[in-house]
């Protein structure tokens, strides 16, 4: 039996998401999704008077494809992906994994030169078209997330088709909030952060570039973070599972970077590069109807009552100069609990265990 869900969130990625319009062509890139899902996106496309393009993914072969990458196989297969990408206006991508870690025993220099070729793609398709991306519920996310897969599926549309955009005036009165803040400090159980975000504009996320959506984001001046952040949510990066990451900051720069069995791994994807050191992104998320972590960054990191801190390249919206190929973003639960804790901005507390104070913010608080 098809599920009418699926037909609401295609509605909502083609006509509010990516505002599709007649006459404009995008690409459906899709990752080890069921057909109901492309079907959808394919006829709620063709009934805006738009045209669908197709790709189709399969996460074991990519993985093959990864584990021999040579430089001049990416260099060709970067130059079609940017053709393609360019000639269209709209990107909708719904990325499935029957397995989160399929790619971690991929070397890290090869996963560094796929980035490095694929890049130029990412970068047209971010600043040039209309673009949204999310995952697809399957049950190995079901487990990670510890539901069971009914369970799970109705958590999943219960987020994604969250009405964004009724939280639009309450998330621009933060962005303004924001866009007045020079100094921040964060406070809670092994976080004491200071850093400044003056002249750095913040962007509100209400459910046009990613779904499930709910987040405003800056980035801190480069070289202003100064202090300690423990992360309390688990996350994954290249395929490699962390978990209670700690990072020490001395002037914008992370100085020491620790995880429970993993201080060598973190610190490898901290060298990277130079900017990997650095914070690219700050940004406080407000999807109430996701509480807890599942290692998937998409959701979690609109986690209500959560900030993420994010090493790595900054985002041109928000842009504080910081370059990196890495960009990790990494989660702190303030809810009570989660052991709580404060945002203060200018001296000013905001947000204090995990809830807005000021009045023009309470429907972000759920």
């Amino acid at each position: 039996m098809h599920d009418a869900r699926i037909d609401q969130l295609a509605r909502q990625l083609v006509r509010y998401s990516t505002s599709l319009q007649k006459g404009e062509k995008i690409l459906l890139d899709l990752y080890d999704v069921p057909e109901s899902i492309g079907l959808a996106l394919v006829r709620e496309a063709r009934a805006k008077g738009a045209l669908p393009f197709l790709r189709i993914h399969n996460s074991r072969l990519t993985r093959e494809m990864l584990k021999g990458a040579e430089d001049p196989q990416y260099q060709v297969m970067s130059k079609h992906l940017l053709a393609e990408m360019k000639d269209m206006d709209a990107y909708i991508a719904v990325r499935g994994s029957h397995n989160i870690a399929e790619s971690s025993d991929v070397p890290a220099a090869n996963m560094k030169l796929a980035m490095k070729h694929l890049r130029p793609v990412i970068d047209w398709r971010v600043k040039k078209t209309k673009w949204c991306v999310l995952r697809w519920p399957t049950p190995s996310m079901a487990q990670q997330a510890g539901m069971s897969t009914e369970a799970f599926e109705d958590f999943y549309f219960n987020v994604c088709l969250v009405d964004y955009k009724a939280l639009v005036p309450a998330a621009t009165a933060l962005k303004k909030l924001m866009d007045a803040t020079d100094q921040v400090h964060i406070t809670g159980p092994g976080t004491d952060l200071k850093f400044s975000i003056k002249d750095i504009p913040a962007i509100v996320c209400a459910g046009e570039h990613n779904i499930p959506d709910g987040e405003v984001f800056t980035a801190p001046v480069k070289d202003s973070v100064n202090g300690v952040i423990s992360y309390n949510a688990p996350t994954i990066y290249q395929g490699i599972p962390f978990d209670s990451i700690v990072l020490t900051f001395e002037k914008g720069k992370v100085i020491k970077a620790e995880s429970p069995g993993k201080t060598k791994e973190i610190n490898k994807i901290l060298d990277s590069d130079p900017g990997a050191r650095y914070i690219g992104e700050f940004a406080l998320g407000y999807n109430a109807a996701i509480k807890h972590p599942m290692r998937d960054i998409l959701f979690d990191e609109k986690i209500g009552g959560s900030f993420h801190f994010t090493p790595g390249q900054a985002y041109e919206e928000a842009d504080n100069g910081n370059r990196s190929q890495v960009h990790w973003d990494m989660v702190n639960i303030q809810r009570k609990d989660y052991g709580g804790g404060e945002i203060r901005f200018d001296g000013k507390v905001i947000r204090k265990d995990g809830v807005f104070l000021p009045k023009a913010l309470a429907k972000l608080n759920g």
